[in-house]
């Protein structure tokens, strides 16, 4: 347990690390936003399009693996919708918030790090499969449910469903992530070597993007933190850190995927909340505080979970 704890532990120090940077005024927290845009806009992008043009697709179809992490997702969401709903008596604004406070791992700048560090290059291979779909599908959701529970809140007039998938369809094809993803499978299908100077300049920018991810997102923390909602939030946490990875856990292995594919899915569904919670939230205005204290305490007590599940999969 030690190792895997030591293997995973670094992970978290270099969050706490950009939250300190911030906390003690070393830097300003505009500098962790830019880091951010970096991140997500360079090199992130940079390194999903290098594993996806050299990737060696042995395992198959994609198809399981999609399968497996959104049947985890689908019963965790309707966990934390109904314990929202039911449970607390909130509105069904709060329960959408809630199933996605419960449900979207923070995928990119955490879980990628930690799947490359935990399980090496088979692990980003399957990662980067489940990312190509992974922010697609969880925006959709999370936006067409959160417009019909407003809808049915607020009594507005429903608004229509083409011009709501057009505007986030939209917004996914200038998505840094999904040009990164795209350009990285037509090098692929075309067979097309990665070599000289280029090469060079892509594997130092894909080299930066984990730890700068991790400080970054430390950075981004401050302005988070504990804003009510605790019990609620407490609910939420225990499911995104226990509940989703538990019946990701399950679904890998009823569709018999691979160890190393299984380990992918289960560590990135290990990782504290996304803060695409904390933006739903706010696009809408409803739910800042659940969304702000689940990425708090996600993060806080990731370290813990996220070496447990890595110690049961190792």
């Amino acid at each position: 347990m030690s190792d895997v704890f030591l293997n995973v532990l670094p992970i978290f120090i270099l969050i706490l690390t950009g939250w300190l940077i911030v906390k003690f005024g070393y830097l300003k927290p505009a500098v962790g936003d830019a880091l951010g845009d970096f991140v997500f806009r360079v090199a992130v992008p940079v390194l999903l399009f290098r594993t996806i043009a050299e990737a060696d697709f042995k395992e198959g179809s994609p198809w399981p693996l999609w399968v497996a992490y959104f049947s985890g997702v689908a019963v965790t969401w309707t966990i934390g919708h109904l314990a929202a709903t039911l449970g607390f008596g909130r509105d069904p604004r709060m329960g959408v918030l809630a199933g996605v406070s419960s449900a979207f791992a923070n995928t990119v700048f955490i879980g990628l790090p930690l799947v490359s560090r935990v399980v090496g290059e088979e692990g980003i291979v399957a990662l980067s499969i489940l990312l190509s779909v992974h922010l697609p599908v969880m925006m959709i959701a999370g936006t067409v449910l959160m417009d019909r529970a407003d809808q049915k809140v607020s009594g507005r007039p429903r608004q229509n469903i083409i011009k709501l998938l057009a505007g986030i369809g939209r917004n996914l094809v200038r998505n840094p992530l999904v040009i990164g993803l795209a350009l990285g499978a037509l090098f692929h299908l075309l067979g097309q070597p990665l070599g000289g100077p280029a090469k060079i300049v892509v594997d130092q920018l894909a080299g930066v993007a984990a730890p700068a991810a991790l400080v970054s997102i430390g950075m981004a923390l401050d302005k988070y933190g504990l804003a009510g909602n605790t019990g609620l939030a407490t609910v939420t946490s225990t499911l995104k850190l226990i509940v989703l990875p538990g019946a990701v856990f399950v679904a890998c292995h009823i569709l018999d995927l691979s160890d190393s594919w299984t380990a992918a899915l289960v560590l990135t569904s290990s990782v504290p909340t996304g803060v695409n919670a904390w933006l739903i939230a706010n696009h809408f205005n409803v739910g800042h505080a659940l969304a702000s204290s689940t990425i708090t305490l996600t993060t806080a007590l990731g370290v813990i979970s996220v070496s447990a599940w890595a110690y049961l999969l190792m």
